[in-house]
């Protein structure tokens, strides 16, 4: 169905399609419009039962990733993804990790293998609007870096999508979260400092926020989405979040229009302005 409206959203690891993006995801299928998330990663690197970490005694990459793969097919049932699709590389883990130096790393394997595998993709469903990261963001995790990087050659080889957005946060919306919790008594552990250089790029990112999407009426299948990876988020403060404060701070999705062929004027509230 080439002309039907589609959306894909290029993710790195499992998780980050329903931290970011599952908004969105479940407001358009909701609908009508077609949903595909590409996942880069097996996520290997996320944490072992009890929290085991990578290079810990008892963490196995194998184990890790065949059941992130479950909570992935979980979390896009209940956000209504029509189409996942797993390119299978294997996670490259943090910048300063010894595992970003594996040949088989993502963040190593040649860039025309896997922005050639994304692009063919791009031909296979048509989608209109395609959604990445920003990869000036601040967040440098090699993995969402390179899926930035292989998504914008995609789209400029095939130039099949109409828009491309980057996601994007505010660093005060995680300020505010972090002072909400705090007054319910709820422990969100120290407060993280932030390195200046980094909290400058953020903000920039952050200042070049063009569209943002309220998915209050989905909020509750975004949350259940977080809820089935629970081998990664289940300990962790961000599952604490009170339903309240969650639909506060993550029931608005923003983004960064990086390229649009509409011609239609920004700020916008819908990623499909101009298309229906």
């Amino acid at each position: 169905m080439p002309n039907r409206l589609t959306l894909m959203a290029v993710h790195a690891h499992p998780d980050d399609e329903s931290s970011s993006t599952g908004g969105v995801l479940a407001t358009y299928s909701d609908q009508g419009v077609r949903t595909v998330v590409v996942t880069c990663t097996n996520g290997e690197l996320g944490d072992g039962p009890g929290g085991i970490k990578p290079g810990e005694p008892g963490h196995d990459e194998a184990a890790v990733a065949a059941t992130r793969r479950r909570e992935l097919d979980a979390a896009c049932e209940i956000l209504g993804v029509d189409v996942l699709e797993r390119l299978g590389y294997h996670d490259s883990g943090m910048a300063d990790w010894e595992f970003k130096d594996r040949p088989d790393a993502f963040w190593n394997v040649p860039f025309d293998e896997s922005s050639g595998r994304l692009a063919a993709l791009l031909e296979e469903y048509q989608p209109q609007v395609v959604i990445t990261y920003d990869a000036d963001s601040g967040y440098d995790h090699p993995d969402h870096v390179q899926a930035s990087r292989i998504t914008v050659a995609a789209v400029a080889s095939t130039a099949i999508p109409a828009k491309l957005y980057f996601t994007a946060r505010r660093w005060r919306d995680f300020e505010q979260l972090r002072r909400r919790m705090v007054e319910l008594g709820v422990d969100t552990g120290p407060r993280p400092q932030i390195d200046p250089e980094r909290l400058k790029r953020m903000e920039a990112s952050a200042a070049r926020i063009t569209t943002t999407v309220d998915t209050t009426a989905v909020a509750d299948r975004k949350r259940a989405a977080l809820r089935a990876h629970a081998s990664q988020l289940a300990e962790s403060w961000f599952a604490k979040i009170p339903e309240p404060i969650f639909d506060e701070v993550f029931a608005m999705e923003s983004f960064i229009r990086e390229h649009d062929r509409t011609g239609t004027p920004v700020p916008e509230d819908d990623l499909f302005v101009g298309l229906r």
